[in-house]
């Protein structure tokens, strides 16, 4: 998969050369193609924005430079997205939409925003990672890169799986735990060191509703509505929170 990003600070996008999506990058797997906006302007000065029409606080990032950046990468052929605090919440059916994609162009806005002619004329999706605001698009952006990389191929170990954690699974995880099993008088549950499999992955369930159930009760509430996908054991261990 192909990410172009357009921005005007690329240095953000550092930590894109480490860890997991690095790997990914060193393996082919993803190719990340970071445009700086400010390359684009015809501006002595290199200025890419300026003073909303109509009034108002702050600057607005102008449409001539951003054309210009976006022509570059042919994003004309590409889904692009725009990362905007009034676009639709990134879940996981868009993030498993966008992975389907070859190619995607990520553009992040800055200052107030930036002219509408940029999101009309180039087809821009708005997505937001949620409801607050940030001083630009880039970590929104590193927020949906993340997010959607981890969905395509290969790009996790063969081991692992992007659908079986926290909320993909309908639930929020369970508690984890590791050596050493006693630690300044906290003890590791002793279901988890029983060796029995079955009662380990029930007590793991309860742990899940339980926690559901407090802390996203939206969540739980359409979980208990597929509870027809459940087995036996699971039926059993959710009727106690149905109570």
């Amino acid at each position: 998969m192909k990410i172009n990003i357009l921005t005007l600070f690329p240095e953000m996008f550092t930590p894109l050369t480490s860890s997991m999506l690095g790997r990914a990058s060193d393996k082919g797997i993803l190719e990340f193609n970071i445009v700086n906006i400010r390359d684009f302007s015809q501006d002595k000065h290199c200025k890419a924005d300026d003073y909303p029409f109509g009034g108002g606080h702050g600057m607005v990032l102008m449409a001539d430079p951003a054309f210009r950046a976006l022509e570059s990468v042919g994003a004309e052929k590409t889904r692009n997205i725009y990362m905007s605090p009034r676009g639709k919440i990134l879940d996981m059916d868009l993030s498993e939409d966008i992975a389907r994609e070859r190619e995607i162009t990520v553009f992040c806005g800055h200052y107030e925003g930036i002219d509408q002619r940029i999101i009309d004329a180039w087809d821009m999706q708005e997505v937001s990672i949620g409801d607050y605001i940030l001083t630009g698009g880039e970590l929104a952006a590193m927020v949906l890169i993340d997010t959607v990389s981890r969905m395509v191929p290969d790009v996790l170990p063969k081991e692992a799986s992007a659908f079986d954690e926290s909320i993909y699974s309908g639930l929020l995880e369970y508690p984890q735990y590791t050596q050493p099993r006693s630690y300044r008088g906290m003890d590791v549950p002793d279901i988890l060191v029983s060796g029995n499999h079955k009662l380990i992955a029930l007590w793991k369930f309860e742990q899940s509703l339980a926690l559901t159930k407090v802390r996203r009760p939206d969540i739980f509430e359409q979980y208990v509505n597929k509870r027809s996908e459940l087995s036996k054991d699971e039926l059993k261990v959710l009727e106690k929170f149905l109570k």
